[in-house]
């Protein structure tokens, strides 16, 4: 089976998969300063549950965009399931084209992102990712990552203005019923929502008029299904579109995977 860990600024996702099969998942908050025994004790005891074992792993693949969280996976990877982890990026490449002035700037989450995009629907696409940071991937006709938009995340959002504002609550996020709140509590729920609902409309409307051409829009992240019933021109909703990357970034690796994980035993 494969391991896949996607480390993100707020959560940190393992999955296993058998080939293309998603065989579980599991989700712990990222913790920079947390060590490979940590990881280690935290997701084999929920692979048990699952009715995993360590054995059963035979490659790892890891996405990171914290930089402190590679060397702990590594070592749990090497210690706990005898494997060599691969990073994205550094091991082994992201097989798309990046056409950013200074490529190095992508960061592998949206490259991961827009390679399984390609594999999975037609070009020319925007990838809407709505996680710590709202992205926004545009992939050209010929499925080249194009380059993008980067917004603050919601959550992060409501959070700042909890913390600017000595009398504003934390709020969920969820539709209110009106536009014009009744409430400090509807106000900024309809701040919130309705508000990233036009930030989406909008530059999606903007990027299409730029490209000069209408584009498939995919939304995937937490947060993904609710905004999609309220944005008609969210067209798919792919919760598990990095996950399905990381798998193609193995498949068109698995040479390379497979001759490093022998030169380790």
């Amino acid at each position: 089976m494969l391991l896949l860990i996607d480390v993100g600024n707020t959560n940190t996702v393992f999955a296993l998969y058998r080939e293309r099969e998603p065989l579980g998942q599991w989700r712990l908050s990222t913790a920079r300063e947390r060590t490979s025994e940590e990881y280690a004790a935290l997701l084999l005891q929920l692979m048990a549950i699952g009715g995993f074992t360590r054995d059963s792993v035979g490659a790892v693949i890891i996405s990171s965009v914290v930089p402190q969280t590679v060397f702990p996976l590594r070592k749990m990877s090497e210690v706990f399931f005898a494997c060599r982890a691969f990073v994205v990026g550094e091991d082994v490449p992201i097989p798309i084209e990046n056409k950013l002035f200074n490529p190095r700037e992508a960061g592998a989450d949206r490259l991961i992102n827009a390679l399984a995009a390609v594999r999975r629907y037609d070009p020319p696409l925007i990838v809407i990712d709505f996680g710590t940071a709202t992205t926004f991937d545009v992939i050209d006709d010929e499925g080249a990552f194009l380059g993008g938009i980067i917004a603050p995340g919601i959550n992060l959002s409501i959070e700042a203005l909890h913390l600017a504002a000595a009398k504003l609550p934390r709020i969920a996020v969820e539709p209110p019923s009106n536009v014009i709140g009744r409430s400090t509590v509807q106000a900024m729920q309809s701040g919130v929502f309705w508000g990233y609902v036009g930030l989406i409309e909008g530059l999606v409307e903007r990027v299409q008029a730029e490209y000069g051409s209408t584009m498939t829009i995919i939304a995937t992240g937490g947060l993904a299904p609710l905004f999609a019933r309220h944005c008609k021109l969210v067209e798919h909703v792919d919760p598990d579109l990095t996950m399905i990357g990381l798998v193609e970034v193995y498949l068109l690796n698995r040479e390379i995977i497979r001759a490093g994980k022998k030169a380790t035993q």
